[in-house]
Parts: C-alpha cells; structure tokens; sequence
C-alpha cells in the first residue's frame, strides 16, 4: 500500500464496483476508508477479516509459556509422589487433566472458544501418551 497508493485505491475501489456499487459511489468509498485505516478497508474488502478479530500472538506465545510450565510441573509431582504401582495409571491421569487445563486456558487467552482446541490437545496427548506407553513395553523399558 505505501509503495503504490494508487493502485491500492483502484483495486479497493474495484471491489466496490464488483459489489454493486456505482463507480463514483465505488471511488468515494475507497477513498473515505482509505483515509481513515487504509489497511482495515483492505483486510475488510479483500479478505473479509477485521484487525480487532486478528491472531493475537503475544497473547498466545504467553498461554503456551505458561501452559508448558504448568504442564511440566502436574506430571512430574504425578510420577514421584503415588505408590509405584499406580504411578503410570496416575501420570497419564494427570497429563489429560493438565493438558485439558492447558488447551482451555490457551484458547481462552488466545480468543477462541475452548472446546474444541481443548479436544484437539487432549486427544492428540492422549494418542501420544498411548504411542510412548506402547514403544515402552515393546522394548522393554521401565514401565509401572
């Protein structure tokens, strides 16, 4: 938009005229929202998108720090501190439980509804969890 003004104002002013709108209606339109937030009018008539409603990634590195943080911290109290005959039942417990938490909260602070990211990370824990549990006892590792 900074490198050719013009062309912008025409492409936005396009948009208009594809919607219905007659070309001096198209050409003032463009022109208006151009001077209030050229780059909103774009998002808006190219994309369908508003910056208010945009990916807020600060926001959502902050969740994943903290998600992980808190996420370390469940599993490893869940391995030291059961019996150890109930330790892996309560590990795996306790992982869904966190990354349920984690994928809620993470939605949450990111602006999303949370079911169905909550879903997505403890069904895709839960398959991780299985995967590793499997390797384990196939190879022998120290399981239980």
């Amino acid at each position: 938009m900074a490198e050719n003004p013009g062309r912008e104002l025409a492409e936005l002013a396009g948009i208009y005229r594809d919607k219905g709108l007659s070309d001096e209606l198209a050409d003032a339109v463009a022109r208006e929202q151009t001077a209030h937030d050229s780059l909103a009018a774009h998002l808006d008539a190219e994309l369908n998108m508003r910056p208010g409603e945009l990916a807020k990634p600060v926001q959502a590195a902050a969740a994943s720090a903290l998600s992980f943080t808190l996420g370390a911290i469940l599993p490893i109290a869940a391995i030291l501190l059961p019996p150890p005959g109930w330790r892996v039942w309560v590990t795996f417990a306790v992982v869904l439980l966190a990354l349920a938490l984690a994928g809620a909260v993470s939605a949450r602070i990111g602006g999303s509804k949370p079911g169905r990211p909550t879903l997505r990370v403890v069904v895709g824990g839960a398959l991780g969890l299985a995967f590793t549990f499997g390797i384990g006892h196939l190879v022998g590792g120290a399981v239980g």
